[in-house]
C-alpha cells in the first residue's frame, strides 16, 4: 500500500509539474478588450497545430492508403482536414484583426514573424493537398509544379515528387513553423498584448480569463469533429495507366507517339526554365517496350522504325497517328505492317495488362515521385478532362477550389483564401508575355507587402485612415463603450 501510495504520490506530482509549466507560459494581464474571441485567437491556433500534428503522425504511422480508403483512416483523415481549414481561416482572422488596429505599430517584429508564418501556412496546405494519393492530389501536384517552374524553382521544389513534398510537409515547413510560432508568442508574452495607440479608445487592465479560453478551445474541437463526421474528406480515383490504357486506348496510343517524336507537352514544355530535360522517346516508349519484347518474345518493331531511311520514318508515324485517330483497336494495331502501330499497340497492351505503370514508375529515382506518370497523364489531356468532368477544375484554379467524385456532384473546399491568385490567373491567361513567373513574382511582391507593413510610409497608416479599428474595437468587444453607453 505505502509503495502504490508513493507512486501516486510521484504521478500527482509529475502532472502537478507539467501543470504548473503550463501556467508559467500564461499572460497573466490584458487591455479589457483582451478576453475577446478576437484577441484571443493565438490559443486557438496552438490547439488547431496540435490537433494536426497528431493526426498527422498518426496517418504517417499508418500509411496514404489506409487514410484514404479505409473508414477509420479517412475519419482522421477528415478532422485533419478540416482542422487545417479552421488553422488557416482563424490565422487570416487574427492578421485582419492586427492589420485592423494597426497593432504592428508597437510590435513591428511581431507583425513580420506572423507575415512568414502565414506564408509558411498556406505553403503547408498546398503540400498536404498534394500528398493524398487521390486525384485532387495529382491535378494540384502538376498545377503547384506550374507554378514553382514559373518562378524558376521548379529544380528544388518538385510537387510531383510526392517523397520530397512529404518532406516539406512533415518536417521542414512544421519545423520552422514551430520555431516562429515560439518565438512570436514569446516576444508577445514579454510584452503583452498591444494596448490601443488610439487615445479615444477607452481601456483598463484586466486579469486575463484562461477558463473562457479553454471553454471556447472545447468548442473548437466540437466544431471540427462536427464537420468531419458531416462533410468527410473527399476521395476521388487518381488517374492509372491501366484506367486509361482501357478506358481510352486510342488516347494512350496517339500520347506515346507524341512522346516518341518529340512533340508531347512535356517535351516541348517551356516555362521559364526548363525542369523536364529527360527523353520522353526513351522514358515513355523506348525503355518500357525493351521490356515488352523480353516480357513477350516479340519482335522489336522500334528498331525495324529507327533502321528506316527519315522519309520513310515521316511516312510510317503520319500513317501510326492516322491509325489510332481513325479508332483503330489495339488488336489490330497487334497486327499491323506499321511498326509504330505495334510499337504503340503493345504498350497499350502492356499498360491495359497492368505492366507499364510500375515499369514506368520504376525508370524514377524513387517510388514516390510521380514525375513521369503525372505528366504523361498531363500530355494525354486526361488530367484536365477528368477535373472538368469531377468538378469543373480549370487550369487557373491552383487552388483546387472546387473537388468531388462523377456522379455524386461537386462541394466545395473552403480554400477561398486562393482565390486572389486564381482570379489573378484567369484575367492575366491572355496577355502575351505573362505566364507563370509573372503570376509568382506579384504573389511574392504582396507577400512582401504585407510583411513590410510597418515601415512602409503611407500604407501602414491607411487601415486607421479608414477607421478599421472600429470593427475589433467597438461595444461588443470593449466594456468601457458599453459602460459609457449606460452613464450617457
Amino acid at each position: 500500500m505505502a509503495a502504490k501510495s508513493r507512486a501516486k504520490t510521484r504521478h500527482s506530482s509529475g502532472l502537478t509539474d507539467i501543470a504548473g509549466l503550463v501556467k508559467s507560459m500564461y499572460i497573466r494581464s490584458v487591455p479589457s478588450y483582451g478576453n475577446s474571441f478576437f484577441f484571443t485567437i493565438g490559443i486557438y491556433l496552438l490547439e488547431l497545430f496540435g490537433i494536426l500534428a497528431f493526426t498527422g503522425i498518426i496517418m504517417v504511422v499508418f500509411g496514404p492508403y489506409w487514410a484514404s480508403l479505409s473508414p477509420a483512416g479517412n475519419f482522421i483523415r477528415s478532422i485533419h482536414l478540416w482542422a487545417a481549414e479552421a488553422f488557416v481561416t482563424l490565422v487570416l482572422l487574427h492578421l485582419t484583426v492586427n492589420l485592423f488596429t494597426s497593432m504592428y505599430r508597437h510590435k513591428k517584429i511581431v507583425w513580420m514573424i506572423g507575415g512568414v508564418m502565414l506564408f509558411l501556412v498556406m505553403l503547408e496546405f498546398a503540400f498536404g493537398v498534394g500528398i493524398t494519393g487521390d486525384f485532387v492530389a495529382q491535378f494540384n501536384a502538376k498545377a503547384g509544379a506550374d507554378l514553382w517552374n514559373g518562378m524558376g524553382l521548379g529544380y528544388w521544389i518538385n510537387p510531383l515528387n510526392v517523397g520530397a513534398v512529404y518532406g516539406w510537409h512533415i518536417a521542414i515547413v512544421p519545423l520552422l513553423l514551430v520555431m516562429l510560432m515560439g518565438t512570436h508568442y514569446m516576444l508577445v508574452k514579454k510584452k503583452g498584448l498591444s494596448r490601443p495607440y488610439r487615445k479615444d479608445v477607452p481601456y483598463s487592465m484586466v486579469a486575463a480569463d484562461h477558463g473562457k479560453m479553454y471553454i471556447r478551445m472545447i468548442y473548437i474541437l466540437a466544431i471540427v469533429l462536427a464537420f468531419a463526421i458531416l462533410i468527410p474528406a473527399p476521395y476521388s480515383p487518381p488517374l492509372t495507366m491501366t484506367g486509361i490504357a482501357n478506358s481510352q486506348p486510342g488516347v494512350m496510343a496517339l500520347t506515346l507517339l507524341n512522346e516518341f517524336n518529340y512533340s508531347s507537352g512535356t517535351a516541348t514544355y517551356l516555362d521559364t526554365i526548363q525542369p523536364y530535360t529527360f527523353s520522353t522517346r526513351n522514358v515513355y516508349v523506348t525503355l518500357p517496350y525493351y521490356k515488352y519484347v523480353n516480357l513477350t518474345g516479340s519482335k522489336n518493331w522500334e528498331s525495324v522504325f529507327l533502321s528506316e531511311n527519315s522519309s520513310a520514318q515521316a511516312a510510317t508515324l503520319a500513317s501510326a497517328f492516322a491509325y489510332f485517330q481513325t479508332n483503330g483497336t489495339v488488336a489490330g494495331a497487334l497486327n499491323s505492317s506499321n511498326p509504330m502501330v505495334r510499337v504503340a499497340g503493345g504498350l497499350v497492351h502492356m499498360a491495359q495488362d497492368g505492366v507499364y505503370g510500375p515499369v514506368l514508375q520504376g525508370e524514377e529515382t524513387s517510388g514516390l515521385n510521380y514525375t513521369y506518370a503525372i505528366r504523361f497523364y498531363s500530355d494525354s489531356g486526361m488530367l484536365d478532362n477528368r477535373s472538368e468532368a469531377v468538378g469543373g477544375i480549370d487550369e487557373q484554379d491552383w487552388g483546387m477550389l472546387k473537388v468531388g467524385t462523377a456522379g455524386t456532384g461537386v462541394w466545395q473546399v473552403a480554400q477561398y483564401w486562393t482565390a486572389p491568385y486564381d482570379f489573378m490567373e484567369i484575367v492575366t491567361d491572355d496577355i502575351p508575355g505573362w505566364n507563370d513567373l509573372q503570376n509568382g513574382i506579384a504573389a511574392v511582391i504582396a507577400f512582401m507587402l504585407l510583411i513590410c507593413l510597418p515601415y512602409i510610409p503611407g500604407l501602414r497608416n491607411l487601415p486607421d485612415r479608414l477607421g478599421l479599428y472600429k470593427v475589433f474595437w467597438n461595444r461588443l468587444t470593449v466594456p468601457e463603450y458599453r459602460r459609457r453607453r449606460k452613464r450617457n
